[in-house]
């Protein structure tokens, strides 16, 4: 159960409230998950949108690459909701079930494919140390170059301001398989 109100209708917002919920259910289509809680700010909440709107729907990263990034961000942050909402994402997106059960239960780089170990390796090195060994950022830098790595980056940095929002407040609205939940 969230720890705070959870903003579920428009008419709960004063009227420049409702704008920001009307972009984010315009965007995503439901105002479920983190949206619950930010709409508490709605300026925070639209500023946030915006940006998840860039990271998920227009970069120039490969939409596979994200949501794998995405998944491996939020099994590293344990956070429910992000991760139950992009184990659906990734298959859609063509990660194979196999790979997501090897995020779900940590296991090492090694045990992954060699695309695939370098975002997990970049991921967990970024949210467990705050940094990138040389090895990551050389194996990172040379397949994407500077402008895919700094999106890469930034989707790490959305993804863990999501499940900071998720993880305080105790929000989520979708459940993972039972084999799958964290």
């Amino acid at each position: 159960m969230a720890r705070i109100a959870t903003i579920t209708k428009k008419e709960e917002l004063a009227p420049e409230g409702q704008k920001a919920y009307d972009a984010i259910a315009q965007s995503r289509g439901v105002v479920g998950g983190p949206w619950l809680a930010l709409l508490h700010s709605p300026e925070m909440a639209q500023r946030t949108m915006h940006l998840g709107s860039y990271v998920r729907f227009e970069s120039t990263l490969d939409h596979k690459v994200l949501e794998f990034t995405a998944l491996v961000a939020a099994r590293e942050l344990d956070c429910k909701h992000e991760w139950a909402a992009h184990i659906n994402h990734g298959t859609k997106a063509g990660i194979p079930m196999e790979t997501i059960r090897l995020v779900h239960a940590k296991k090492g780089a090694e045990s992954f494919s060699s695309e695939d170990a370098q975002i997990v390796s970049f991921v967990r090195e970024m949210i467990q140390t705050h940094r990138v060994s040389e090895p990551t950022f050389q194996a990172i830098f040379n397949r994407f170059g500077e402008k895919g790595m700094v999106e890469l980056v930034a989707t790490i940095g959305y993804y863990a301001m999501l499940a900071c929002t998720l993880n305080t407040f105790d929000v989520y609205t979708t459940t993972p398989p039972d084999d799958l939940k964290i």
